[in-house]
């Protein structure tokens, strides 16, 4: 199973981003996915979750600005996030919900600029 995170990138504060997860060795249709975040220091902060239903959740702290959205067809998981602020700096991973160590990836970057 590899689950492969993309599209980071250096964004200035209240510029989008968006983020694609493609998995790959498994059909993730029946389960839960997340995206997370590490800072450095930090361990894996839980950003948003999405069910097998489309049902949504977010942390408090990217509420109203992040978006998480899937396609099963495309085994891929999205997240859409604007208004972009420095302490979304971060390495953000995908992963399932509860998340398995072994499957956390490299991550792609995102750094927000003041």
């Amino acid at each position: 199973v590899q689950l492969q995170a993309s599209g980071g990138g250096l964004v200035q504060a209240g510029g989008s981003l968006r983020l694609s997860c493609a998995a790959s060795g498994i059909i993730f249709v029946g389960a839960t996915m997340g995206w997370y975040r590490q800072a450095p220091g930090n361990q894996h902060e839980l950003v948003a979750r999405i069910s097998k239903f489309g049902i949504t959740n977010y942390a408090d702290s990217v509420k109203g600005r992040f978006t998480i959205s899937r396609d099963n067809a495309k085994n891929t998981v999205f997240l859409q996030m604007t208004s972009l602020n420095p302490e979304d700096t971060a390495v953000y991973y995908c992963n399932f919900w509860p998340y398995f160590p072994e499957y956390w990836g490299q991550g792609t970057q995102v750094t927000v600029s003041s």
